[in-house]
């Protein structure tokens, strides 16, 4: 899946996903200190801009121009449309768009921009798994000592049941896999399946995530 396939999936459609930050973000990071976030497969930025409306400095992470056109966009849109009125140390909404830095890049090859960072956040991004395991440990390896690296999944179990075609689970890391991977210097702070708190993609039916939450020693 190159960036032609996501340009053209993104293209397919006017808005591809529903705009909301994803639930597994929300409830995980909720009661992080915010600081550097990377949010590698932002796609149309709802992650990404939800982080910077509670302080975070994001650089947002996708392979498709089309899909961080439109984040941009969104972000641009959102900061002219609101009040700049806002508490002491607050970020205001007009805020939100210098927050976020967009980035095009392919991270399956090539290292992560930036980093180190407090937050690595992985919602539901296909990473192939590989014998040298060398993107995963990039991405690791951009966690900052005492930060976190999240990563939300579709529960394997809801992939038997609605098997698709063209896409096997297996070839992809999940958080079990993620955290087999993690060495002494990681707590693990959940590893777990859980029932959605968003309803599914349109199409789909999906009804539980996994959930990796890990946190690097200082």
């Amino acid at each position: 899946m190159d960036a032609q396939h996501w340009d053209e999936r993104y293209s397919s459609r006017d808005q591809l996903f529903s705009g909301n930050p994803n639930g597994v973000l929300v409830t995980e990071a909720a009661d992080l200190p915010p600081g550097r976030a990377l949010d590698v497969g932002c796609g149309e930025g709802a992650d990404a801009l939800w982080l910077a409306g509670r302080g975070w400095q994001v650089t947002a992470v996708d392979i498709s121009q089309v899909a961080l056109d439109r984040a941009a966009a969104a972000a641009a849109t959102t900061a002219t449309a609101t009040p700049t009125v806002t508490n002491a140390g607050t970020p205001t909404t007009a805020d939100l768009s210098r927050r976020v830095t967009w980035q095009q890049a392919d991270v399956t090859s090539t290292p992560p921009p930036g980093g180190p960072f407090d937050l690595v956040s992985l919602q539901y991004f296909p990473l192939p798994i590989r014998p040298d395991h060398a993107a995963l440990r990039r991405l690791l390896a951009a966690v900052a000592p005492g930060g976190t690296l999240l990563m939300g999944s579709h529960d394997p179990a809801d992939h038997a049941v609605y098997r698709h075609p063209d896409f096997d689970p297996a070839d992809y890391y999940g958080p079990d896999d993620v955290a087999r991977l993690l060495g002494e210097d990681w707590t693990i702070e959940t590893n777990e399946s859980r029932l959605r708190t968003t309803a599914p993609p349109e199409g789909t039916h999906h009804v539980h995530d996994t959930v990796l939450r890990a946190r690097r020693s200082l």
